[in-house]
């Protein structure tokens, strides 16, 4: 009886998680499809700000026009002051000033609307994009969910013992939980905080520019434009930390080239990569576990660490494999251990399920040295 309630236990999670790609792939859907709606949307308005702009660009080249006359108009009163009247002379001034002023608020028209243009242009082509990626997301699930619908009819078969289904369910709901803790830690210090000093700063800039001066309310625009930018390579860096697609593609050594790449462009931090024997393709389990290890040590030191200069060592040998991360940042105290320090004991345990090792070496002011060693076996 306790077998049978195991077991429908196990279907159950199985039927879930099969659920929860169905409902992924039609939220994706449903986004492309808004992605689709708004881009329509947007053609329609960037032909009617186009129009506009050719509109107001007439209208300014006769507005131009005009001031010249009334300029030259204004030459000749000038030069035979005596032949006009006082009332004459204030007309023509006036009707200067008045056409030099529509002539500005006109050009400055032209350009908020030809901003407008760009901007309507820049965001087609992102929904472009967007709505290609759903679009192929849409097809992946697909195919996902019929090998999930047929792999776990198998594993369902496969595994009949009751507390093998069990220990199978209690490790898939623990590796969920353990991956969202850690998602929730990212989201919070990153992005999450990021956003709340976004929304700070507007409530900022919305006072300055009412009680101070455009100049300093375009100042604090410039910096929230840094924070955004800062906010979405977060959200990026995490989307990217679930799982890099060249890892599997193409394999260890030209995800790491990629990965350090990013990080030396975002951070302006020099990263000095050095392979050696690292052409080969490895079994998945160490390609994987060997770019986390790196991603997580380079992370430390671009977070922690404050460095002009990363060096990442990588060698690959006949049974071994070796990779050494060293910076010149402000370095820590080996020997004091902090607290809720996720990153280093993750990196512990992922060494140690592979029968490696890893030390780090510190001191402050010196930098920091983290050795990974890890053997390599057949099977």
């Amino acid at each position: 009886m306790g077998k049978k309630i195991e077991d429908k236990a196990l279907d159950r999670i199985i039927n879930e998680m099969v659920d929860a790609v169905e409902n992924s792939k039609d939220e994706i859907f449903y986004i492309g499809e808004e992605s689709r709606m708004e881009y329509e949307q947007l053609l329609t308005d960037l032909q009617l700000t186009k129009e506009k702009v050719a509109d107001m660009i007439k209208e300014g080249d006769q507005l131009e026009q005009k001031v010249r006359y009334s300029k030259m108009r204004l030459s000749d009163v000038s030069r035979d002051f005596d032949r006009y009247s006082e009332e004459q002379i204030r007309e023509v001034y006036e009707q200067t000033h008045k056409l030099q002023i529509e002539l500005r608020m006109s050009r400055e028209k032209e350009k908020i609307l030809r901003e407008r243009r760009d901007e309507i242009q820049r965001r087609l082509q992102s929904l472009e994009l967007k709505m290609k990626r759903a679009e192929g997301l849409v097809g992946k699930i697909s195919v996902v969910l019929n090998y999930l619908n047929d792999d776990f009819k198998q594993v369902s078969q496969l595994i009949h013992d009751a507390k093998e289904k069990q220990e199978f369910g209690l490790k898939i709901i623990e590796a969920q939980e353990e991956e969202r803790r850690r998602l929730s830690r990212e989201m919070h210090d990153g992005p999450a905080q990021m956003l709340a000093n976004i929304l700070l700063r507007s409530e900022l800039v919305d006072r300055t520019f009412r009680e101070r001066s455009t100049d300093e309310a375009l100042l604090e625009i410039q910096n929230m434009r840094k924070m955004v930018r800062s906010s979405l390579y977060e959200v990026r860096r995490i989307i990217y930390d679930l799982r890099p697609m060249a890892l599997d593609d193409l394999g260890l050594l030209p995800t790491i080239k990629k990965y350090l790449a990013n990080i030396e462009e975002f951070n302006n931090i020099h990263i000095d990569f050095t392979a050696l024997k690292a052409e080969k393709r490895l079994d998945p389990k160490y390609e994987v576990a060997l770019f986390r290890l790196t991603q997580e040590a380079v992370q430390n030191a671009v977070k922690h660490a404050e460095p002009s200069t990363i060096k990442v060592r990588l060698e690959v040998m006949q049974d071994l494999v070796v990779i050494s991360i060293i910076d010149d940042g402000k370095g820590f105290d080996v020997t004091v251990k902090k607290e809720n320090s996720f990153g280093i004991i993750g990196m512990r345990e992922r060494v140690e399920m592979l029968d490696g090792s890893i030390t780090f070496h510190s001191e402050i002011g010196k930098g920091t040295r983290v050795l990974i060693k890890v053997p390599l076996t057949e099977g």
